[in-house]
């Protein structure tokens, strides 16, 4: 398999969720601690891009953003900038029923006649879930610097894949926002 470093961006406001979104928790452990179990098996490089130090319990290597609030498109760049693989997994801090079989699919799928690939279900498409590769570093610090932040605009400037998953496969993708959100989740856990 090829050498993956896993980025977990733990930045956010998140205000709509109230707390720090990594560490909220679900079935008794921080949505983070889901994501890097689920990581653990693909790789041991894994950093978590957190501008704070409410994960510094984690025996992870931790990167603060170079550019202040630049969102994922700042996290992403951080990420890859500090990264000494090509290939980078990258992935949000609020998807904790994410699975190691599923992101396996996607490294297993990603070719490098691509820059990103990133996963899609019938609802949208997911950009933090994705195979980020260095070479998109100058295209993520020319969106910084014009604060042109949109991830879908960043897809569209990169050569890219769009991995289509459909079924309960797609269920592992849900982003948890807000306390309601994490309600539904617990009420509806498969």
């Amino acid at each position: 398999m090829k050498k993956v470093t896993v980025s977990i961006l733990c930045g956010g406001k998140s205000s709509r969720m109230q707390s720090e979104k990594g560490l909220v928790l679900f079935q008794g452990n921080p949505f983070i601690e889901h994501i890097i179990e689920a990581v653990k098996p693909i790789s041991n490089e894994i950093q978590l891009v957190t501008n704070t130090a409410n994960y510094d319990y984690l025996p992870y290597q931790k990167i603060k953003d170079i550019e202040i609030d630049k969102g994922p498109i700042g996290g992403i760049y951080s990420a890859l900038v500090h990264s000494q693989s090509e290939t980078n997994l990258i992935l949000s801090c609020d998807i904790p029923l994410i699975s190691t079989e599923i992101l396996l699919e996607l490294i297993n799928k990603h070719t490098t006649d691509f820059e990103v690939s990133v996963f899609s279900d019938t609802n949208k498409i997911h950009p933090l879930i994705g195979i980020y590769s260095k070479k998109i570093i100058p295209v993520l610090k020319k969106a910084i610097e014009e604060n042109e932040l949109k991830m879908m605009h960043l897809l569209a400037k990169v050569n890219h894949q769009i991995i289509e998953v459909t079924g309960e496969k797609s269920k592992q993708f849900r982003n948890v926002n807000s306390l309601t959100e994490l309600q539904e989740l617990n009420t509806n856990l498969y």
